[in-house]
């Protein structure tokens, strides 16, 4: 029988030739030098690679004992060497130290190296000097960019759920092959396009002025609003308003009639509404439960300032106000005029689309106003100058609708922006390349296709004019640093802090994952006094709980019976270890429960973290470890940060000891990789590695029990986390992934599932500390955060680097990305981790400014249909 890895040899020269089937372009090439390169390949192999797997390989992928199900004994090596996906996880795991296993002999840095170097080369063929950038699948809009195109072609918000949730492809939502179109998203786009024109295209070259003013609007002496007038109080709110010319104004007064259900509360109320101190309206109310009612007034008023009052008077003030509501709400009030033709304005937004202050009447001029207007529009909306073909039917459609009776202009206008709105150019990202030699198998994109790219990456929207006009003039590349600067520094980049920090960390569901907080925090009492318990936690160190005693004081350290808030220095309260149920609980834990204004805050804090090392420039190793948190006076409560008010979130310096600082301990990802009734130590394990290390584990195998069974199960006691999950791992079908999984977990089991920290759980002290796999021991989540940081950065950098690849060219990674984002990597590390690193090595990759031929394409599909055949 032949040995493994002398088969290898045997065969290695078909199967490069299969490999290098992706760069063949025709049957006329030279076969002949394939030939011989591939001679050279198989020498390389035998002499350098070889024996590498021979020495630390082969002993663990053999036999009874094979590790991740590879045995060199059995396996087809042609299907090996072809198998790219594998090679991509025999490149990580190498990397992060996981192959060979720590306790057996290691590789040393040049073996690593001739193996890396071999594996991108000669089994992915990549050619570090012309990397493949790939070619993403044609892919439309998803409805954040629809809502923000729109916004900025016509300053109007439409609502975002008009358009159905959009699919995730490798995390994220903007990925070509699952942005699908189907007969009803079609129709949902075409209805949001009738909407936007109708809220944000003139209908007429003049209307009569509106201003709307809201409740908060109007206020009472003391500083309160109209939005809750009580019936049983006599009260006034005004609202001072300034009027540029004499006329008949048009008064609408929305309002409601808000009261409970149940009892039906006898009282009434009259309001009357004055201007100036002269009453013009007046109306009595009695009780209903949520009525909506509007109502038209008519006055004449000066220009110059007025003042709108509104006063409640209670009909019958010897009643006494029952415990229930009952209140005039204002909505909103109009003050529409002059009412006179002759003292109309151009509508809100006239300005935006059309440049002239009315249209022509002859119907030559008008036509090509028309053109003028739609070629403006359409070449916006299309990210390039729009054919003349369709610039003519648009045109005509314009014109057949302002030519009926009763249309205006402006109308006509308004029917052919919805077909542009509705229009595939403006649907999907189109791309075009410049001209290149056709040998060539990669193409350069446009600078339009550019401008659209780097606008929808950092903007989620299309490039605004100075963008468009570098395009058009072949000036994009020259300026692009410049570009980028200047657009991560515009409000519009917001967007992109929010979609990629979010989707990035998995944190989008934060405002609405179910947690229990009484369940949870019902968890967190400490052992009971005299107890087993208590004498194993007294004799545990205090790093295997509360990394710091003086950073986070200890749970149960209240006045015993009183069930006292324990105060430490940081401010972090904790509990009484007795006094703890009931009421009582609610009582003791006010202010760090997971209330929706706190979850609100936790999505704040992501944003703002990431903006704050996006535009500050900082290293991006401090998504891993900083000395900082953000925080409200809400989340500070939950933090345990003392002397913060207000509900602005802002920057403020933790001490050294201090646990928190980094995304690890962030509490919307605490939150989102937790149960609704507890932590969950694989979930968050999981997250790590595949977050930050870019290390995914296997799909756990069928008919393994969940680990809620495995609590259940115990008869002497409630287990914790950590000891349930020591039982789950005595099945060796979940050792392996386990062992990876659950010490990057148990780190962080000092927070509780919504992030509040705890010292105990079902009366066992929590034991945080652990050893991963590549062998560096931590006593709990700081020591960890500085592994990471410290041990395991070019890791971190190589996945940030394709989490944002990944985004910014709207496609997954393959393995034939590898040199682009270890160029990456390395520019991070050159750099100290700078954000800047980041982004522009990603901006200024090939992968964002080129693509693959269509030729080229199809011979890649066709040496991979190749390959999946041989398999």
């Amino acid at each position: 029988m032949h040995s493994p890895l002398s088969l290898i040899f045997r065969i290695a020269l078909s199967v490069i030739l299969i490999a290098n089937h992706c760069e063949a372009q025709s049957s006329g090439e030279a076969v002949d030098e394939h030939l011989r390169s591939s001679l050279r390949d198989v020498t390389q192999f035998e002499s350098e690679i070889k024996p590498l797997l021979q020495q630390y390989c082969v002993h663990c992928h053999q036999g009874e004992n094979k590790s991740g199900g590879l045995d060199f004994d059995k396996v087809d090596i042609p299907t090996l060497l072809a198998d790219n996906q594998l090679w991509m996880k025999v490149l990580s795991n190498v990397r992060a130290g996981l192959m060979p296993p720590q306790e057996e002999d290691q590789l040393p840095k040049l073996g690593r190296d001739k193996l890396e170097n071999w594996i991108k080369s000669k089994v992915f063929r990549i050619d570090s000097a012309n990397p493949m950038p790939g070619r993403v699948t044609l892919r439309r809009m998803n409805r954040t960019e629809y809502k923000n195109a729109v916004r900025d072609l016509l300053g109007i918000d439409i609502v975002e759920q008009m358009l159905p949730p959009d699919d995730v492809g490798y995390g994220f939502d903007n990925i070509g092959d699952v942005l699908s179109i189907s007969p009803m998203r079609l129709e949902k786009f075409i209805e949001a396009a009738f909407k936007a024109v109708d809220l944000g295209v003139p209908k007429d070259t003049l209307a009569v002025p509106i201003r709307t003013y809201y409740p908060e609007d109007f206020v009472d002496e003391k500083g309160r609003n109209g939005d809750h007038l009580s019936f049983y109080q006599a009260r006034t709110v005004s609202k001072k308003i300034v009027l540029q010319s004499a006329g008949k104004y048009r008064i609408h007064i929305y309002n409601k009639i808000d009261g409970d259900a149940e009892p039906r509360d006898p009282q009434e109320c009259r309001i009357h509404v004055k201007a100036d101190n002269v009453e013009f309206f007046t109306k009595q109310y009695q009780w209903a439960d949520n009525n909506w009612t509007e109502d038209d007034c008519f006055i004449d008023l000066e220009a110059g300032e007025h003042e709108i009052t509104f006063t409640t008077e209670p009909v019958f003030p010897e009643l006494k106000p029952l415990r229930t509501k009952m209140e005039y709400r204002i909505v909103s009030v109009n003050v529409d005029g002059p009412l006179e033709r002759s003292k109309w304005e151009h509508p809100p937004g006239y300005e935006r689309l059309f440049p002239r202050d009315k249209p022509p009447t002859d119907p030559e001029p008008r036509r090509q106003y028309a053109r003028e207007i739609l070629k403006s529009f359409s070449t916006k909306a299309f990210r390039r100058p729009v054919p003349e073909t369709t610039l003519n039917r648009l045109v005509e459609l314009a014109e057949q609708t302002y030519s009926l009776p009763n249309k205006t202009f402006e109308e006509g206008i308004g029917q052919s922006i919805v077909a542009v709105l509705s229009s595939s150019k403006f649907l999907y990202h189109f791309e075009q390349a410049e001209t290149s030699a056709e040998s060539s198998s990669t193409e350069v994109i446009d600078e339009y296709s550019l401008a659209a790219r780097l606008s929808f990456t950092l903007w989620r929207s299309i490039p605004d004019d100075e963008l468009f006009q570098l395009a058009a003039a072949q000036n994009l590349r020259a300026n692009f640093k410049e570009q980028v600067a200047r657009m991560v520094a515009d409000p519009k980049s917001a967007a992109f802090v929010q979609s990629f920090s979010n989707q990035w960390l998995q944190t989008n569901a934060i405002l609405d994952i179910p947690i229990n907080s009484e369940s949870v925090m019902a968890m967190e009492q400490a052992p009971e006094k005299g107890s087993g318990s208590e004498k194993v936690a007294q004799a545990l160190p205090n790093n295997a709980a509360s990394e710091d005693p003086n950073a986070i004081p200890r749970a149960g350290r209240g006045v015993p019976g009183q069930g006292a808030l324990a105060q430490g220095p940081q401010g972090v309260q904790g509990r009484g270890a007795v006094g703890f149920g009931g009421f009582r609980r609610r009582r003791e834990y006010a202010g760090t429960e997971l209330i929706p204004s706190v979850r609100e805050a936790m999505k704040q804090e992501t944003e703002a973290y990431f903006a704050y090392v996006l535009k500050e420039n900082r290293s991006v190793l401090e998504f891993l470890d900083s000395d900082y948190v953000f925080v409200n006076a809400e989340l500070a409560k939950l933090y345990g940060v003392e002397g913060i008010q207000g509900t602005e979130l802002r920057k403020v310096a933790i001490a050294e000891n201090n646990p928190r600082g980094g995304v690890l301990t962030m509490g919307s990802v605490l939150t989102v990789t937790s149960n609704p009734t507890r932590t969950s130590p694989v979930k968050r394990g999981k997250w790590v590695l595949e977050n930050i290390l870019g290390a995914p584990t296997a799909p756990p195998p069928p008919n393994i029990p969940a680990l809620e069974e495995t609590i259940s199960s115990s008869s002497e006691k409630k287990l914790t986390q950590r000891e349930a999950l020591a039982r789950h791992r005595e099945n060796s079908l979940c050792a392996s992934c386990h062992a990876r999984m659950d010490p990057l977990g148990l780190a962080m089991e000092n927070f509780n599932a919504f992030g509040r920290f705890r010292d105990f759980e079902n009366g066992e002290q929590i034991d945080p500390a652990g050893q991963l796999v590549t062998g560096e021991q931590f006593n709990g989540v700081r020591d960890l955060k500085k592994a990471l940081a410290d041990k395991h950065k070019m890791e971190f950098y190589r996945n940030l680097a394709s989490k944002l690849l990944t985004y910014a060219v709207g496609r997954g990674m393959e393995y034939y990305d590898i040199a682009a984002i270890d160029e990456v990597a390395d520019r991070l590390n050159q750099s100290e981790g700078r954000f800047s690193a980041l982004l522009l090595g990603v901006l200024e990759s090939k992968q964002f400014h080129h693509r693959l031929t269509v030729s080229a394409t199809d011979s890649l599909a066709n040496a991979n249909r190749a390959i999946e055949e041989k398999k």
